[in-house]
């Protein structure tokens, strides 16, 4: 008894020491560092986090209201974590460029990063050597100096994705999810697929739920990224379930598609590809397997999105915005004919300046895609500013595109506004491929995928406007493979209709 009556004060006393300790912590962080326009309404614990609408299109429009709120940077708290939004260019590049050696890091994300990728996932890797060593070796063999390799794969998939146009006009939006879904299976593993491919389509599944694990706010040990450091009772841990699950999904699908590879190769059946190239380097002694089937997987799964969103973007934009359809139109006719002489090709780039600009506004107009943020590595001093290591930087991608201060009437599709000294840099100008040294590897690989279904689509066919079904502008499409709005696709010409089942016909065999 009398050891109980003791104990309660030792433990009252205990308790208002781990109180001072945390306010006393509190106190020294807040002298320490300064952190722009915190957002209000922040609650305990939790922060700003239940201010955060669920939904990702929704999420890009709260953060461009802000933007519009707070100006150029904005604070939030969710849970445990400080997140930093950048809502101009200015700000992007002094932080994440100029000072990209600092902001070079991935942000902590124990769920995408670590339960559902097993660290070994390029685009969650933090700053170190397995991030620049995976970054070397996709360089090494997908770089620009390979474009003899991977340009033959654009080249029959864009044929497939017109005549997949000209055949099956209503639904355009799969032809796009194949072309971009092909090219990069194609370049990585060196077969051709389709939408149908049960392989393909499980990577596909997956990579969508992947993806809604990593929005702000979106689950709990991201906002509080220690409880994913509970070493035991894993299998306790609700929030690991789902994640787990999503990591044996996706080490299967690419694993089976390695292990199709090998096959294929005892046969002599496979044409240069990543895969082919990085067993022949003998980069496969540097790395476990599992390691290496989630490189291989990584680049499917990042290929496989941002070529079928970009074209499902410019279909909206030729039909709502025809003026711009007939510039581009009178240049590959140059090059062409107007009378569907040939098909453009990509030797054709250096006389299509209309086309590259036209792709870059495709990445820029209406962005569907929201931004992976950057973490900062050591503390850093920015106007004022004071950013402990750790920080976690948003380029506020819907909003910087869509504020006018940046681009004149950013609501219209305008390619003129590329046609600049920066016209044969197709990462310039707008934040589609990232910033700083955390750049997308393969944004050549996708610019001149862009390039090439651009200038055949637009050489090819017209885009109508439904009655009665208005394109959704305003805020940013579906990512999903359901079509995101309604169009009509008309072929051009019969010339044009002919030249297609001539030149084309052959690519979807």
């Amino acid at each position: 008894m009398v050891s109980q009556v003791l104990s309660l004060p030792f433990a009252c006393g205990a308790v208002l020491l781990y109180t001072i300790y945390l306010i006393l912590g509190y106190i020294r962080f807040n002298s320490k560092y300064r952190f722009p326009n915190h957002v209000s309404g922040r609650l305990p614990l939790l922060g700003n986090m239940l201010q955060i609408p669920k939904h990702p299109a929704e999420q890009r429009l709260h953060f461009a209201d802000l933007a519009k709120k707070y100006g150029e940077m904005f604070t939030l708290k969710l849970g445990s974590k400080h997140w930093v939004f950048l809502n101009s260019h200015r700000v992007v590049g002094e932080l994440l460029d100029k000072r990209g050696a600092l902001y070079v890091s991935r942000q902590d994300l124990p769920m995408a990063g670590e339960v559902a990728s097993g660290g070994k996932r390029l685009v969650f890797l933090p700053y170190g050597e397995a991030w620049k060593w995976q970054r070397k070796v996709i360089h090494e063999i997908l770089g620009p100096a390979q474009k003899s390799v991977y340009g033959p794969f654009q080249d029959v998939e864009s044929r497939a994705l017109i005549h997949g146009y000209l055949t099956q006009p209503d639904t355009w939006h799969l032809s796009n999810a194949q072309y971009s879904s092909s090219v990069i299976m194609s370049m990585t593993f060196g077969r051709r697929t389709t939408l149908h491919d049960e392989t393909t389509s499980r990577i596909i599944a997956v990579n969508d739920e992947l993806t809604k694990s990593f929005e702000p706010g979106s689950n709990l040990i991201d906002a509080f990224p220690s409880l994913a450091q509970i070493p035991f009772g894993k299998h306790l841990q609700p929030w690991r379930w789902w994640g787990d699950g999503l990591y044996e999904k996706a080490l299967k699908n690419f694993s089976t598609e390695f292990d199709n590879l090998v096959e294929r190769q005892k046969s002599g059946k496979v044409p240069k590809c990543f895969a082919s190239e990085f067993l022949r380097l003998g980069r496969d002694k540097d790395v476990s397997r599992e390691g290496m089937v989630f490189l291989f997987g990584s680049l499917i799964e990042a290929g496989s999105d941002t070529t079928r969103v970009s074209l499902n973007q410019l279909a909206a934009a030729a039909a709502l915005f025809p003026d711009w359809v007939a510039r581009a139109r009178e240049s590959l006719d140059k090059v062409c004919g107007s009378n569907a002489e040939r098909l453009p090709n990509a030797d054709d780039a250096p006389n299509l300046p209309y086309i590259k600009a036209a792709a870059k506004e495709t990445v820029r107009w209406n962005p569907s895609f929201g931004e992976i943020a950057h973490s900062l590595t050591q503390d850093d001093e920015f106007e004022g500013y004071r950013f402990p290591a750790g920080t976690t930087f948003s380029w506020n991608h819907w909003g910087i595109h869509n504020d006018p201060n940046e681009y004149a009437e950013p609501e219209r599709f305008w390619p003129d506004r590329f046609l600049n000294e920066d016209i044969d840099k197709p990462i310039k100008g707008h934040l589609g491929f990232g910033i700083g040294r955390r750049v997308c590897p393969g944004w050549h690989v996708a610019s001149n995928s862009l390039f090439l279904g651009i200038a055949r689509i637009v050489y090819c066919f017209d885009f109508q406007t439904v009655p009665g079904k208005p394109i959704p502008v305003g805020k940013p499409f579906s990512i999903g493979l359901d079509k995101p709005y309604e169009v009509k696709v008309v072929v051009r010409s019969p010339a044009h209709a002919e030249l297609i089942r001539r030149e084309c016909a052959s690519a979807t065999q």
